[in-house]
């Protein structure tokens, strides 16, 4: 049986990191060379029904060896991409066997080092064995974690036959980075009833709140005159970009809120003085505010064109995902399987609202309640990335709890 670790790391060196200015399905065709890597992996340990589709999603299934007919078809999913944030090219990892509490050099000739000052959940590991990075890309955790430990736990189930477990179904999508990995997905070839995302945090994290999300692409066009004679005439968009910013609530960014609170978050600014390309992703818990806070780019945007001339400033407003929470409420079986799963391996269970998405919340409101559970990891989307061994173990554990939970439910016809 192959240790859910050595898993992992076969899967971070495949570069999957999604694009978000692609229009196509996968939005990076090398995405789907993990989706064939781990079709062929799937159909030598068994798995049934294994395929990829042609926009990149890959489907499989364990069928059921439990008497209980009415035994629900639970799904298992997560994401193959990585963030568009860091590279996730040329992944070096690093295991820190029996971890000492103290500072980790990732990388000794650029001085990169991650110390429990800056990052305290490391004390929490002290005598694990950490996977790290080298400090100049992502780790890749998010969510190619969640992949090994679905997988492990699908082979673990393969090869003993004595745990008994209901219809279980998987599946891998492409783009969740980049808030389009549901677009796509095809709830009807998995026939599931209910789902969970493995697409959490740290060991114990169990979320069914997460973020209304949108992105904001806002586009401003100015006028390029020659310094020296552009008194009257020169329009620099560049300004004007830096102005729009500043009229948001300085506050309102991620560096200042946590928990409930909702951010406009300034992802990307690219200009000159003739053209200048401003990008931000709009988040908050309540839909209210999310609403207001969305109004809110659109009455910037109405100001400014009164003040420097319509059509100078064009916002496009869309909306990524929505508050999974009244989805998953009339179903809180889901919560309440995935605690006593967490408490049975000695696992305290962290209920926490999602600060992001998931996959699970787009699929909540396409029909399938989908929470989302823990991987292990810390530090997504950076280089300071890690995940202990002994944490994806334990998943691992509260995986087959799950499913072996479902075994005895009984659902309603």
């Amino acid at each position: 049986m192959t240790k859910v670790h050595e898993r992992f790391l076969k899967y971070v060196a495949f570069d999957t990191k999604s694009d978000p200015d692609s229009e196509t399905c996968p939005s990076a065709e090398k995405q789907k060379k993990l989706g064939a890597f781990l079709v062929s992996e799937m159909k030598a340990m068994g798995i049934s029904d294994v395929g990829m589709d042609e926009n990149g999603y890959v489907y499989g299934q364990v069928p059921s060896n439990s008497s209980n007919a009415k035994a629900p078809s639970l799904a298992l999913i997560a994401h193959m991409d990585t963030s568009p944030d860091l590279s996730g090219a040329n992944i070096k990892p690093q295991i820190i066997k029996n971890y000492d509490g103290g500072t980790i050099v990732l990388n000794e000739s650029l001085d990169i080092k991650m110390s429990p000052k800056e990052f305290d959940h490391l004390a929490h590991y002290k005598g694990q064995d950490l996977i790290v990075t080298d400090g100049t890309t992502l780790l890749g955790a998010d969510n190619k974690a969640g992949i090994a430990e679905i997988l492990t736990l699908c082979e673990r189930l393969i090869e003993h036959e004595e745990i008994l477990h209901g219809p279980l179904k998987i599946a891998f999508t492409p783009d969740e980075e980049v808030g389009r990995g549901a677009d796509l997905f095809n709830l009807e070839k998995l026939k599931a009833d209910f789902g969970y995302t493995v697409d959490g945090g740290e060991l114990g994290e169990l979320e069914f709140e997460n973020f209304n999300a949108a992105t904001a692409k806002v586009k401003i066009k100015g006028t390029n005159i020659h310094p020296g004679s552009a008194k009257g005439k020169m329009v620099n968009s560049i300004l004007i970009g830096m102005e729009f910013n500043q009229m948001l609530p300085s506050f309102d960014v991620p560096s200042f809120t946590e928990n409930y609170e909702g951010f406009n978050h300034l992802n990307d600014f690219q200009g000159t003085v003739e053209e200048t390309h401003l990008l931000y992703i709009i988040r908050d818990h309540d839909l209210e505010k999310f609403e207001a806070k969305k109004a809110m780019f659109m009455k910037i945007t109405d100001f400014l064109n009164q003040k420097y001339g319509s059509n100078t400033v064009e916002t496009k407003l869309v909306d990524s995902y929505f508050n999974m929470r009244e989805k998953i409420l009339p179903h809180f079986h889901l919560i309440e399987t995935v605690k006593t799963a967490m408490e049975s391996c000695n696992v305290a269970p962290l209920i926490v609202p999602i600060r992001g998405g998931t996959d699970g919340a787009r699929l909540s409101y396409m029909g399938l309640p989908c929470p989302n559970i823990c991987t292990g990891g810390h530090n997504f989307h950076g280089r300071f990335e890690y995940i202990p061994v002994q944490s994806m173990e334990k998943t691992v554990d509260i995986l087959i709890e799950i499913v072996k939970s479902y075994e005895r439910y009984q659902m309603e016809v």
